[in-house]
């Protein structure tokens, strides 16, 4: 199975999520999932079956348990591939930074001189 197949499901991806923040238990991976999804506890354990089998997760056994973690070297053959295409979108959001920069100095530069004027907020001005 590709990459993109297993990553195109989002019940995966999701499990994925979970697993990022460090490793858990089978049992509370599919808590969380049945409970989002309305999935059966069967049903996670095929989603935890393809995401082990095509080597994005490893699991442990301590005791009776399963412990899940994410294993970074599918994803990172994703990253990979991703980088092909990071062009079309990296300098629309670089340009993005720059002008909430621009705005975040106006407002500080304004509230500066005008002691008027409200403090600047972290929070984006409104749009029209």
């Amino acid at each position: 199975m590709h990459a993109f197949d297993v990553l195109g499901d989002p019940v995966r991806r999701r499990i994925l999520e979970l697993l990022a923040d460090g490793e858990r238990a089978a049992g509370e991976v599919s808590s969380v999932v049945q409970d989002e999804f309305g999935i059966t506890q069967p049903a996670v354990s095929q989603h935890l079956k393809v995401l082990r089998d095509n080597g994005f997760a490893n699991v442990r056994a301590e005791g009776n348990r399963r412990l899940y973690a994410v294993a970074p070297g599918p994803l990172r053959e994703a990253d990979q591939w991703l980088s092909t295409f990071r062009r079309f979108w990296t300098p629309h959001l670089d340009a993005l930074a720059t002008e909430l920069a621009r705005g975040k100095r106006e407002r500080r530069l304004a509230a500066e001189t005008d002691p008027s004027e409200p403090a600047p907020s972290h929070s984006p001005p409104p749009t029209s």
